[in-house]
């Protein structure tokens, strides 16, 4: 079996090739496969100018029971190369996600959510029989139930306003400058916004990790893993589309900075602070005044064994969270406030931080 090696398109049949590919060698895949539109008739506007509709061979097939069967082999494939801890995302539309979603559970891929893309700029149904296709679906899985697989929580909710991200994303569609054309004609009938790939590669790996694409076509896969630092691997058997794909992945300009950049860190990972420990590094002191939210009336005061201190009763920072948000999950570290010598009411994870800072100094 030969060494896997990142960062190259492989051209070929996805099925051909994965077979080649070493077992449990890669960390994310993303497959955009042939949504077997099953279209008949080229589709016109009302003014009479032709839709860039999907008829390329690579989206005909005999039948249902013939989709089917190639959707089986090629799943089962990327099964096969994905690590243990790794997952998959396929997107399909109406024509094909539910029969890829029948496939995958019978493949034993367990279901972490399903993502709608909801297109801000929907193409409208021009004939008015039916309501306009405006979402996408995209079925995320890991490839066995209960292992440990990577969602990068925080980065997400970091890219929603600090709110936590949803499964509807609303997206535009691939349009302007961003849609790679050819001599003046569309590159590839389904080329993928960018920003769709932003989200599932970001949420989905970590810098250094292999990402997949076993349908490369014009190479966005590719594009989005390189700026975001994370390896990756493109099958694609159409050479026309490996030439636009190396030609629009060999013009991104990546910086050399650290991985840091490229990950949200996550406060699950980090060193674990007492609140005592504040107290004994002297940046909180024994009857000092913190602040329930940072413009709420609750007081309370800081004891010297790093309790807090209501009305004669003491408890710890998250107790009493716990207590003014009416028993709901609290933590403390997230609700308690300190001031400076300026009157400033200021965030006590800032103090924290400071412990953090000082004692990997010290390492």
């Amino acid at each position: 079996m030969p060494k896997l090696v990142p960062n190259q398109i492989i051209p070929g049949n996805c099925i051909d090739v994965l077979a080649e590919m070493p077992a449990e060698s890669v960390d994310l895949i993303f497959a955009d496969p042939p949504y077997n539109l099953q279209l008949r008739r080229a589709l016109w506007r009302p003014d009479q100018s032709k839709v860039e509709a999907v008829n390329n061979d690579w989206d005909k097939f005999t039948d249902f029971q013939a989709y089917d069967q190639f959707t089986e082999i090629w799943l089962n494939a990327c099964k096969r190369v994905l690590k243990p801890t790794g997952t998959l995302w396929v997107i399909g539309s109406y024509h094909n996600i539910h029969r890829v979603g029948t496939i995958l559970q019978n493949l034993g891929f367990w279901t972490l959510n399903e993502i709608a893309w909801v297109k801000v700029n929907p193409m409208p149904n021009f004939r008015g029989v039916r309501f306009a296709n405006a979402h996408e679906s995209l079925l995320w899985v890991q490839k066995k139930k209960g292992e440990k697989y990577t969602f990068n929580h925080h980065a997400m909710k970091a890219l929603n306003g600090e709110k936590q991200m949803r499964s509807d994303w609303l997206l535009p569609i691939c349009k302007g400058p961003e849609r790679i054309r050819v001599n003046g004609e569309t590159a590839h009938p389904t080329q993928k916004p960018e920003a769709l790939l932003y989200r599932v590669i970001t949420s989905s790996s970590n810098p250094g990790d292999i990402v997949l694409d076993p349908f490369f076509g014009t190479g966005t896969t590719g594009a989005v893993a390189k700026r975001l630092h994370r390896h990756w691997i493109g099958i694609e058997q159409d050479p026309q589309y490996i030439k636009v794909a190396r030609n629009r992945i060999d013009a991104v300009q990546v910086e050399e900075f650290s991985d840091e950049i490229y990950v949200a860190p996550n406060p699950r990972k980090l060193a674990r602070v007492p609140f005592g420990r504040l107290i004994e590094a002297g940046l909180l002191q024994p009857g000092q005044s913190l602040y329930f939210r940072k413009s709420g009336k609750h007081q309370a005061r800081v004891t010297a064994d790093g309790m807090l201190e209501i009305n004669g009763e003491r408890a710890s920072i998250h107790t009493f969270a716990r207590k003014l948000t009416n028993g709901a999950p609290a933590n403390g570290w997230d609700y308690w406030f300190y001031e400076n010598e300026q009157g400033e009411r200021l965030d006590i994870n800032n103090l924290r931080e400071e412990i953090r800072k000082r004692e990997s100094e010290k390492a």
